[in-house]
């Protein structure tokens, strides 16, 4: 697991381990990490040719030490910086062949660009005095951050898109928020982290389950566990202008391991689930978890419409664990969340629908652009509203639980599962995770893990369709048990 803390806990970190260290050792660890990355990525490319982008802060001392030490190693280095320069940086640099100069044109040759601009304490936004460094990087260079990419919020919830974009960021010791969530994330690059004995006491502010976490919060079965005992999942779902995605949502819970799947539908759909799952028992009965609204048309006067809208409510009014997607948001009343305080609810809106439900909550129009603008404040905002944990879609996936308890992000599928109908899929897989027993935000940030991962494999570098993603997950899950 990856967890990032807040910029004053890592401050209040560094401060505590400096005092029990000699004068510059933690920097001189900081250096030595930022050096060994620099190195490794110059040798695995070939390259010959590095710029700094030196700041006036301890992050452009840091990059300037590395220059030091990269020119001392051989290769031919140049220091971009202003006004202001760590005094023992410069002098380290000068001693080892470091050209230093004022002039952004001499990085247009660089083969990396070692980024030491501005550090974690930073406020969002590029100087302007960096603007013109920024611009004259090559498209081609490596960028390499320290620490985030000069620009990004540290705290992650504003994207410069005049900052730094790196193809990897070095962070030293622990991760921060700006690494891990959107929109920052997408600067960032690679995330690596040195560990330079930093021993932060305090809680984090993102969690991010990896791969190797899987086996350890995957519910698997014992020899004495039945069908009733692994998890059964009660999906609503589905409507005659929407069949496919019962379908898809059905197939995922089933897919993914449910010990028993009840589907409620209205005739076509309920067709097409019994050609597709003939696992799947059909009708209103006992079940550990609800998958409400995956293409659930709330407005449709077809056949059966009423009475799987019946369902649905007393599926929301229920005491049962609930996952709410899609057509079941538009359920989600004032009387209905009263119910369901302070029972186990999942809510899985994308941008688009995070924005309709706050709006009707606030009575104040919320606009996709908002939502896609400051993901985590608006997530956060739904949590708090509905009492719910909330699951915001996106390339960075946000699960926000009330209360104000730590966000998970994660970011585990490819690009290719922005795809109609995933969605489905991960709200059947969800079913499964809650029907087992798992707490909302674990089965949140677990689903959406797996969920993307599923989708890498089910077609590896190329597009995928959503039933695809539901048909790996068998494989995806048993691989990352094997793990």
């Amino acid at each position: 697991m990856i967890e990032a803390y807040g910029i004053a806990d890592v401050y209040a970190a560094e401060a505590a381990l400096m005092a029990s260290l000699d004068e510059g050792e933690l920097m001189a660890r900081a250096v030595d990490g930022i050096v060994a990355v620099a190195a490794a990525r110059l040798e695995a490319q070939g390259a010959t040719t590095v710029a700094a982008l030196i700041g006036p802060g301890n992050n452009g001392a840091d990059a300037l030490y590395a220059a030091a030490r990269l020119a001392e190693a051989g290769w031919s280095v140049v220091a971009v910086h202003g006004e202001t320069v760590h005094d023992g940086a410069r002098a380290a640099a000068e001693a080892a062949g470091v050209v230093l100069t004022t002039d952004p044109a001499s990085i247009a040759e660089a083969d990396l660009v070692l980024d030491g601009i501005l550090g974690i304490g930073a406020r969002p936004g590029l100087p302007d005095w960096a603007r013109a460094w920024v611009e004259a990087v090559p498209e081609a260079a490596y960028v390499l951050a320290v620490d985030l990419p000069s620009g990004q919020d540290p705290a992650g919830a504003e994207f410069d898109v005049d900052g730094v974009i790196a193809d990897e960021t070095v962070t030293l010791s622990v991760a921060k928020p700006v690494h891990l969530l959107p929109p920052t994330e997408q600067a960032c690059g690679v995330l690596t982290v040195v560990d330079i004995g930093l021993d932060v006491d305090a809680t984090p502010v993102v969690r991010r389950l990896d791969h190797d976490d899987v086996a350890g919060l995957w519910p698997v079965p014992v020899p004495g566990d039945d069908k009733y005992s692994r998890g059964v999942v009660g999906i609503v779902a589905g409507g005659e202008p929407y069949t496919g995605a019962a379908v898809l949502s059905v197939t995922a819970a089933v897919e993914s391991g449910a010990g028993m799947v009840r589907f409620v539908g209205t005739p076509t759909p309920t067709a097409l689930v019994r050609a597709a799952a003939p696992e799947a028992l059909h009708g209103v009965g006992r079940v550990q978890a609800w998958v409400v609204g995956p293409g659930l048309d709330t407005t449709s006067r077809a056949s059966g419409s009423k009475a799987q809208l019946d369902a649905a409510r007393d599926a929301l009014g229920g005491e049962a664990p609930v996952v709410v997607d899609a057509g079941g948001l538009d359920l989600l009343e004032d009387a209905v969340l009263r119910r369901r305080h302070e029972r186990v609810t999942l809510l899985t809106p994308h941008a688009g629908e995070c924005a309709r439900l706050l709006s009707r909550l606030t009575r104040t129009e919320v606009t996709r652009a908002q939502v896609e603008g400051a993901p985590l404040e608006h997530a956060r905002r739904a949590a708090e509203l509905t009492g719910a944990t909330v699951l915001l879609k996106g390339a960075t996936t946000l699960v926000v639980p009330p209360g104000g308890a730590p966000a998970w992000s994660q970011a585990d599928a490819p690009a290719w599962l922005a795809t109609a109908g995933a969605g489905d899929v991960l709200a059947g897989l969800l079913g499964t995770l809650l029907a087992a027993g798992l707490d909302a935000d674990v089965a949140g940030a677990l689903g959406a893990l797996v969920h993307g991962v599923a989708a890498d494999r089910a077609n590896p570098g190329g597009p995928v369709r959503a039933l695809g993603v539901a048909q790996a997950l068998p494989g995806t899950i048993a691989a990352l048990l094997r793990r």
